[in-house]
């Protein structure tokens, strides 16, 4: 199934870079019938692939004529850097978070591939010897505050 997702996601993607706004509207059950797939594997990609951490924002309606509606969120470096330490890192972050902001951040070309892997490798478990979760989570989010501030 995996391979199918990277299909859909990377279908979604184009038709998001196509979009002059960056913002689609799609019908999960259109989008599972061209792909010949159950919808739930159409939300499995939205839930795991578009997410705000990767610097997507989804509107869903339910219903008849219901429709999933993404939209890409471009990084403005002030504004969305600090939205994203306050709201999205706050006093506490899994490394599967981090990662996600750190790949959206590279994705919007804000920092290089080099520079997201270093990150990275700062928010690994066992970089952070710390002893319980908890506290590892949120010696990584005071960690990725500093690397954001540090690049605005």
């Amino acid at each position: 199934m995996s391979g199918l997702s990277n299909i859909i996601e990377r279908f979604i993607k184009s038709m998001i870079e196509a979009a002059e706004d960056s913002t689609i509207e799609i019908q999960r059950n259109e989008l599972a019938e061209k792909f010949d797939c159950a919808p739930s594997q159409i939300n499995y990609v939205l839930t795991t692939r578009f997410t705000p951490y990767k610097g997507y924002y989804i509107e869903s309606r339910r219903g008849g004529g219901g429709y999933i509606k993404i939209i890409k969120v471009g990084i403005d470096i002030n504004e969305d850097i600090n939205n994203i330490i306050s709201h999205t890192i706050g006093e506490s972050i899994t490394r599967n978070k981090a990662y996600h902001i750190i790949d959206g951040l590279v994705e919007e070309e804000f920092i290089s591939e080099r520079e997201g892997k270093i990150i990275k490798s700062v928010m690994e478990d066992r970089a952070l010897s710390v002893e319980t979760a908890e506290n590892r989570n949120k010696l990584r989010a005071n960690i990725l505050k500093n690397i954001l501030l540090i690049l605005i």
